[in-house]
C-alpha cells in the first residue's frame, strides 16, 4: 500500500434528498423498475447533455477553497494502469476505513456542508472530497475525477467520485469497498463534474 501524507477523514450520510445513502440494511431497498431503465442507459456520453447548476453544497466549498476548484485539466481520462488501479484501490478502501459517519445537521448545524473534514466526521460528500484531493496529491489528473451526484434507491440523494478511464467509468463509494464499473452500481446518475461544461457540472438525465 502506498503512504502518503495526512489524508484527512471523511465520512457518509443518510436520510432525505438532502442527504446520503447508508449502508444499513432497511436502506438497501430493491431497485424499481423504473430505475433499472434508466440505469440501462450510458449516462455519461455528452451527446444532447446540458450544463448543470453545481450544487450548492459544492459552491459554498469553492468559496472557501478557492484553491480545489480551479478549472480542471487534461488529461480528462486515465490509461487505466496497475499502478493507478493500486492508487485507487488504495484511496477508496483508506478513507472508507477512516471515516466515522455523521450527517451534515448535528455535526455542523446545517444540512449542507461539504468539506475535506479534519475532525475524522462527514458525509458522502466529504468522502469524495477527501478521496479526491488524496489522488491529485498522488499525481492523478483532476479533470478524470469528477464528484457525481446520484440518486439511490428509494431516490435517496448520494454522491460517489468517478474516475473517468480507457476501461470505463469507475465509481469510487464510500459505501463499497470495491471498485466497479457505473453500471455494476444501483444508481440513477444526475448530474456530475465535466470540464467540458461552461458551469463545470453536466447533467446526465
Amino acid at each position: 500500500m502506498r503512504v502518503f501524507g495526512c489524508l484527512g477523514a471523511a465520512v457518509f450520510c443518510v436520510s432525505a434528498l438532502s442527504a446520503c445513502a447508508s449502508d444499513s440494511p432497511g436502506n438497501v431497498p430493491q431497485v424499481t423498475q423504473a430505475g433499472v431503465a434508466l440505469l440501462i442507459k450510458q449516462p455519461f456520453g455528452s451527446d444532447n447533455r446540458k450544463a448543470a447548476k453545481p450544487p450548492s453544497g459544492y459552491v459554498a466549498f469553492c468559496a472557501r477553497n478557492p484553491g480545489n476548484c480551479r478549472p480542471a485539466k487534461g488529461p480528462w481520462e486515465l490509461v487505466l494502469t496497475d499502478d493507478v488501479w493500486r492508487d485507487l484501490e488504495d484511496i477508496n478502501l483508506i478513507v472508507n476505513r477512516t471515516v466515522v459517519a455523521e450527517e451534515d445537521q448535528p455535526h455542523y448545524g446545517t444540512l449542507e456542508y461539504w468539506t475535506v473534514p479534519e475532525d475524522g466526521f462527514g458525509d458522502c460528500e466529504d468522502y469524495v472530497l477527501t478521496k479526491r484531493e488524496a489522488l491529485i496529491k498522488l499525481g492523478l489528473p483532476p479533470g478524470a475525477l469528477r464528484i457525481t451526484v446520484v440518486f439511490a434507491p428509494h431516490f435517496i440523494r448520494h454522491a460517489v467520485l468517478t474516475v473517468v478511464t480507457d476501461r470505463g467509468n469507475l465509481v469510487l463509494d464510500n459505501l463499497n469497498d470495491e471498485i466497479v464499473t457505473w453500471d455494476k452500481t444501483r444508481y440513477t446518475y444526475l448530474e456530475r463534474q465535466d470540464p467540458s461544461s461552461a458551469s463545470g457540472w453536466l447533467s446526465l438525465q
